[in-house]
């Protein structure tokens, strides 16, 4: 019997299936088909309601899968158990998130307080542990690595959310405004872009519901910056005059509305429009004169220091090439003496100035930066940065006649964008 049948059997449909164990319907029918297997922290619930032992699960699971698709099966199962896993962990949070918005809304005397008092310091504890791993993420070669304390981080404030009083939820939602928004940035950076929405949603939601405006109005900068990727700038535009109108309810000591200028100009550049481009990017530049601490380093790193790197891939868009080199060149010296940059970062910067070079059909600059590129993709295993230099490809044209571009050209396709 295969794993189907026995949902059959037991009278489930696959929504209906789906239900019982909290994942889409779509999931199901990857497991029955071979494609992926459950993952294990799901296996003892989805035991019990098809009323087996672990061992005999395990072995319908296997009897779903024919020798040819396991191979492939193999491959898929990792990502798209990481994929099933934050669908859970969103879920998770949002029924948490349910509940004591309920009891929230309840008369005074029908919700339980705890009495210690013991509550009080937990949102400042996630806060401080958020700030941490933001650093972490900032610093780290390989992004990815950090995903999973991510989903710890989650999952523990899911399960805090659900013991904690009523009146506590609003700062516990500052809390999970500030998380979703750096694990949107682990999706995004992994070419999940549906997860990486769907993260972002999320924490606009729980800054909203927190009144954290500056925290809710970068959930949306980040959101935008999806369309923006892919291009879709009208879009993006629309999305960012909202995070705009949220920018102006906040603190006007920190550097949210500049912030949220820096990406209108790159919306802006993307639509052709030079002088609406340079207005915003005029704005941004205003973070100057904050005083410091206009960043927490965390979910609002923006503090000027991208300004030269940002302007020079702004030019490039717009093809005004020596105005780009200028900037890059500066943005690229930065890089090099700041301590602790990102690589990721300085890999775009690189990629931007070999761009320059493939627009004026100069393969010794398209080598001298796409080559220092590609080895911080490889080292980094950054998909963002991946994806850049895909697009450069697409700059190349009659320029991999030369052998050393027709070299690069084939190593970056061998990058993965996952």
């Amino acid at each position: 019997m295969s794993l189907g049948e026995r949902r059959k059997a037991l009278g489930y449909s696959q929504e209906t299936f789906a239900q019982a164990l909290g994942v889409d319907r779509t999931t199901v029918g990857r497991w029955e088909s071979g494609k992926t297997e459950p993952q294990p922290p799901l296996r003892p619930r989805m035991a019990e309601v098809l009323q087996l032992d672990l061992a005999a699960l395990d072995g319908l699971v296997s009897e779903s899968r024919t020798p040819a698709e396991g191979v492939a099966a193999l491959r898929l199962t990792a990502h798209q158990g990481l994929r099933d896993a934050d669908d859970m962990i969103r879920r998770d949070f949002l029924r948490a998130i349910a509940v004591t918005g309920a009891l929230a809304a309840l008369p005074t005397g029908e919700t339980e307080e705890l009495q210690d008092g013991s509550w009080r310091g937990m949102s400042d504890d996630f806060l401080r542990m958020n700030s941490h791993l933001w650093q972490v993420y900032e610093l780290a070669r390989s992004k990815s690595s950090i995903h999973p304390i991510v989903r710890g981080q989650i999952t523990a404030l899911s399960r805090t959310l659900r013991s904690r009083p009523a009146g506590e939820v609003t700062n516990l939602c500052g809390a999970a405004g500030d998380l979703f928004q750096l694990a949107g940035e682990l999706a995004f950076d992994n070419n999940r872009f549906t997860d990486a929405a769907a993260s972002y949603t999320v924490a606009a939601s729980a800054s909203k519901d927190a009144s954290a405006y500056d925290l809710w109005a970068c959930a949306l900068v980040r959101h935008a910056y999806l369309d923006v990727h892919e291009r879709h700038y009208r879009e993006a535009a629309e999305t960012l005059s909202a995070a705009e109108r949220v920018a102006r309810r906040g603190d006007s000591l920190l550097s949210t509305r500049h912030w949220v200028a820096s990406v209108q100009a790159e919306a802006h550049a993307g639509m052709g429009d030079l002088a609406a481009c340079e207005r915003a990017l005029d704005e941004a530049e205003q973070v100057r004169h904050l005083n410091e601490g206009s960043n927490n380093g965390g979910w609002l790193r923006f503090d000027g220091t991208r300004l030269a790197e940002e302007r020079g891939a702004r030019y490039v868009q717009l093809g005004r090439l020596d105005l780009a080199e200028q900037a890059l060149q500066s943005a690229l010296e930065q890089s090099a003496l700041a301590e602790g940059h990102s690589f990721r970062r300085r890999g775009v910067v690189l990629t931007d100035l070999a761009a320059i070079g493939a627009k004026r059909r100069d393969p010794d600059h398209v080598i001298t930066f796409g080559r220092e590129a590609l080895q911080l993709a490889q080292e980094t295993s950054s998909g963002y940065l991946a994806r850049r230099l895909h697009r450069l490809r697409a700059e190349f044209g009659s320029l991999s006649r030369d052998a050393r571009v027709a070299d690069l050209d084939a190593e970056i396709n061998t990058l993965k964008t996952t």
